[in-house]
């Protein structure tokens, strides 16, 4: 495959507002829009499209030469446009590849219609912050919209830990040292242990996947760090279980007064069709460190109270999903049907629309993409 043919594909996400490129053995090219895969008419890939794709995505890695793996996560730079984070697999003995869209810039927490907590929340002096949700909700854009607000305000040293690096920061009122995982530094625990004998302010790890991690991450804060991470839970009750989790029996009672001390906020992330069903918004769980709170992660027979307690914090600017999908309504951003098949509590929350009163409902207009979907195929790829 040519080089330029690649880049061609992958500008076309960039300039179509994609936020993932797919190509797989025997399925033509597809990208995501709004969450729905959309195909490209260009000619079905065969085992040795792939393969050329991959020798390309993989030419700039030390290893490129030694395809004796099964699984490799990189980031790759379409020179002066824009960035991906690239996930390669195997299946059937052929390449898969996909690609994630990282935009060429870093948006504002408000261009993201994210809550003004999280500039709040971005600006404590120490401590434990955590970004949750599933895979493509947001959770590395959100960070990167916080990390962006400290890095324009704040004379300070952040330090980030990622695998791989995806967005790049310039250097304005702060110094920004950016790691990745295989490339200046062999894992997240190591790094993180290195990151404390760097005169850091503000360090963030790209992901809470294992037990050091999480302990040398607690250090970290402990020690008054201003620590960021994300992790793979669905909602902030199911953080502080997850978290726990990660330790022995035998120490979860110590750890959760380690969470109770150093963890300032939980951000949970939902993305939802908006009212057009031509883009998407954010949902947005809020959890702030009060001592009500703090008292509930110490005791696991108390942790189901953690939610009642943010849905009557919104006097400290909490709120849970169920609040800000109301909030949504109102700003006649989403639909009455998204809002039911996304609430945490769809019963209840049908029943605050009753007494709210009827919620008109508009026809969404079936906007397709603006893409021109066919590329003119010449027999080779």
């Amino acid at each position: 495959m040519e080089r330029e043919k690649l880049y061609r594909l992958l500008r076309l996400g960039l300039e179509k507002g994609a936020s993932d490129i797919h190509f797989q053995v025997d399925y033509l090219p597809l990208y995501r829009f709004h969450g729905e895969l959309v195909e490209l008419r260009y000619k079905v890939l065969t085992p040795e499209d792939t393969q050329a794709i991959v020798e390309l995505l993989c030419e700039q890695e030390p290893d490129n030469q030694a395809f004796d793996w099964n699984e490799k996560d990189l980031a790759y730079e379409l020179p002066g446009e824009g960035r991906f984070r690239v996930n390669i697999s195997r299946q059937r003995r052929n390449y898969n590849i996909v690609l994630r869209v990282i935009p060429p810039q870093i948006n504002t927490l408000a261009e993201l219609n994210l809550p003004s907590a999280l500039a709040e929340i971005a600006h404590v002096a120490r401590g434990y912050v955590l970004v949750t949700g599933a895979t493509g909700m947001g959770k590395s854009t959100t960070l990167a919209a916080m990390l962006n607000g400290i890095n324009t305000t704040r004379k300070c040293k952040i330090v980030t830990i990622e695998d791989p690096i995806e967005f790049v920061f310039c250097h304005q009122r702060a110094i920004i040292t950016q790691r990745e995982i295989g490339t200046d530094t062999g894992s997240f625990p190591e790094a993180l242990h290195a990151a404390l004998r760097q005169d850091p302010d503000v360090i963030m790890v790209g992901e809470m996947r294992d037990l050091e991690t999480v302990d040398t991450s607690l250090k970290a804060a402990e020690t008054g760090h201003l620590v960021f991470s994300t992790i793979h839970t669905s909602d902030v009750a199911s953080t502080i279980g997850r978290l726990v989790s990660f330790f022995p029996t035998e120490e979860q009672v110590n750890v959760r007064t380690r969470l109770a001390e150093n963890l300032q906020a939980i951000v949970s992330l939902r993305l939802l069709s908006n009212k057009k069903e031509n883009g998407r918004v954010p949902a947005v769980e809020v959890m702030r460190s009060t001592r009500s709170i703090q008292e509930c992660i110490k005791d696991p027979s108390r942790t189901h109270e953690i939610t009642d307690l943010i849905a009557r914090g919104r006097g400290e600017q909490m709120q849970t999903f169920d609040q800000h999908l109301l909030d949504l309504l109102r700003a006649n951003k989403i639909s009455v049907h998204t809002a039911l098949t996304a609430a945490s509590n769809p019963a209840d929350f049908q029943t605050k629309l009753e007494m709210e009163g009827d919620f008109s409902e508009v026809v969404a207009v079936d906007q397709k993409p603006d893409i021109p979907f066919e590329i003119e195929p010449d027999g080779r790829f």
